[in-house]
């Protein structure tokens, strides 16, 4: 019986653990360093290419219970001139929604499916990957470290006969295979997140990215208002907001999840108000912040080293744009699944993952440096760095369609390619 690894417990490696688990296989471990999977984080969005696969999964309604189908994403100037409003999920002819859910919610369902269909044993937490050696017939041998450093039952180590690298954006596994990489490179830009509880009639009904070239924010509900006790329940709100540190007083690069006070950069935002969401208002409803610096990964010229890959931010980490990080993390671990399962060789299966998948992530990494679908909102400013009374003086409505769909296209999530049902089924499941 073929023994897969997977290196992290995050939304990647859950997914993958799951799509292999339904593809037939049986003998899986999910190393996790923390201690356990707790529900942390913020806000995402997951696209309908990828709510497909996790629908083919079994979980969308255990979704729906906590999150939102988004039916709407706006792009505002920053002086409140509407660019464009375009529908999303079913209501753009999707056969699947997109769903906008704090990211704990989506970790939570995973896991509990996880431990579910997998047993209690298949993740190991408080764990790491210290390192890897790459046998000559392909097989990592996997060395294993506790969280705090030291060797796991005196310097356990793993063989199993696949690897899957998912251990995020800092990569253990990534790392030894790609030694002297060094650390993710930074733009310049620092990125703020929180979540806040605001009254349902402030909280909008729909997604929104305003600014301008240098300063952006992006607000969306996660969950319905509903009522407890006879009174309507606060919305949970996701908030995220990007400038440049040049412009924030004593700014650095900055840790991950590093906590901050709100009052450090709100007063950037005053003023920012956009179809009765005020920007202000949710920012001082959060309980606190957390500060990032916008970084990614250069494009590798191979994610497979023999039975070793990669999946999800650690083989392809992009710039927050496009709501595209969780979902082809997703989209991975099912293409994945699908290439083990129709290919016994197992080598020959990391390739013809990384075939059909490499390429397309390059090209989406690329596209987000260049702001993506976001691109509009700096458009509009150096159009008209004044204002607007009409987007379509600025922005030919064929531009800004064609903005859309191009990187639509590239993603390959656009509704001809998703609506034509998920690549990933296999029909008989493989033992192994």
């Amino acid at each position: 019986m073929t023994h897969i690894m997977i290196a992290g417990g995050g939304i990647a490696g859950l997914t993958a653990a799951l799509s292999l688990h339904a593809a037939g296989f049986d003998r899986i471990t999910v190393v996790e360093a923390a201690r356990e999977i707790q529900p942390l984080g913020a806000g995402l969005n997951i696209m309908p290419n990828a709510v497909r696969e996790l629908d083919a999964l079994g979980l969308l309604s255990r979704l729906d219970e906590c999150a939102v189908r988004t039916g709407e994403l706006r792009y505002y100037h920053r002086g409140g001139g509407l660019i464009s409003r375009e529908p999303r999920g079913l209501a753009a002819g999707y056969r699947w929604p997109q769903l906008s859910i704090h990211r704990g919610d989506l970790q939570r369902v995973l896991a509990d499916a996880v431990r579910e269909r997998l047993g209690s044993d298949a993740v190991v937490a408080g764990v790491r990957v210290g390192g890897l050696e790459t046998a000559p017939d392909g097989r990592a041998r996997v060395l294993l470290a506790q969280r705090d450093g030291r060797g796991r039952g005196g310097g356990a180590s793993m063989e199993p006969d696949v690897l899957i690298g998912a251990d995020g954006i800092r990569s253990a596994v990534r790392a030894a295979l790609n030694p002297g990489e060094g650390e993710p490179p930074w733009n310049g830009m620092l990125v703020w997140r929180g979540v806040s509880r605001v009254p349902a009639q402030r909280a909008g009904t729909f997604m929104f990215i305003a600014g301008d070239d240098r300063q952006k924010a992006v607000v969306y509900p996660m969950t319905h208002p509903g009522r407890s006790g006879g009174q309507e329940r606060d919305v949970l709100v996701n908030w995220a907001l990007a400038m440049p540190a040049t412009e924030i007083a004593g700014a650095r690069r900055g840790d991950w999840n590093r906590p901050v006070p709100v009052a450090k950069f709100a007063h950037h935002y005053a003023g920012w108000e956009f179809d009765g969401v005020s920007v202000p208002e949710v920012l001082a409803a959060a309980d606190g912040a957390f500060e990032y610096p916008m970084v990614d990964r250069e494009p590798l010229a191979r994610w497979t080293h023999g039975r070793t890959t990669l999946i999800g931010d650690a083989a392809h980490a992009m710039y927050p744009i496009g709501s595209n990080g969780a979902t082809q993390s997703i989209v991975d671990a099912r293409a994945l699944a699908h290439a083990l399962a129709t290919h016994p060789d197992r080598a020959e299966a990391l390739t013809a993952y990384e075939r059909e998948r490499r390429p397309a992530m390059t090209e989406l990494q690329l596209a987000n440096r260049q702001q993506g679908p976001e691109v509009v909102i700096t458009l509009a400013h150096r159009r008209a760095p004044d204002g607007f009374t009409d987007i379509a003086d600025v922005i030919p409505p064929a531009e800004l369609a064609e903005i859309a769909s191009r990187y639509a296209s590239t993603g390959a999530f656009d509704p001809d390619t998703v609506n034509a049902g998920s690549p990933y089924e296999v029909p008989t499941p493989a033992h192994g």
